[in-house]
């Protein structure tokens, strides 16, 4: 009975997906400008509420709903003992928890804490979203394994 509702379930579900990404690249982006304001200033207190905004308003909800609509996408298509959804959804969980990470950095710079992160590393954690994208997105087009 899902399967007739597979094509409504997967334009979801990329949706989905685009916002969380979305807000999975731009949340390091505000965490490099944060740094450059002093704990207390207006600019400091301005990022912080962008920053918990960002999470609380776009990828909470786009996590919750990519997770949803994927869960009833494989559901619908009866493709959970098959392998390639299994190593999809080890980058899936990878990129949960970089969201999970993220989400403490926000908490860290909302109590006054500087990450442990220079301007660098923060750059390149930047681009992990985008790389662990761009398995998943193999995996499940092209259905390796």
């Amino acid at each position: 009975m899902l399967i007739d509702y597979y094509l409504p379930l997967k334009a979801l579900h990329l949706l989905a997906v685009i916002a969380w990404l979305a807000g999975l690249l731009y949340l390091p982006r505000l965490f490099i400008y944060h740094l450059d304001f002093d704990v207390g200033s207006k600019g400091y207190d301005t990022f912080c509420r962008m920053e918990r905004n960002l999470l609380k308003i776009i990828m909470l909800p786009a996590i919750v709903m990519t997770f949803l609509f994927g869960i009833l996408l494989a559901s619908a298509t009866e493709a959970w003992s098959q392998p390639w959804l299994h190593m999809k959804l080890l980058f899936v969980f990878l990129l949960a928890g970089f969201h999970g990470y993220m989400a403490r950095l926000a908490k860290g710079f909302a109590r006054g804490e500087a990450p442990p992160l220079s301007k660098t590393t923060l750059r390149f954690l930047n681009e992990l979203p985008f790389l662990l994208a761009i398995v998943i997105v193999f995996i499940a087009v092209l259905k390796y394994f």
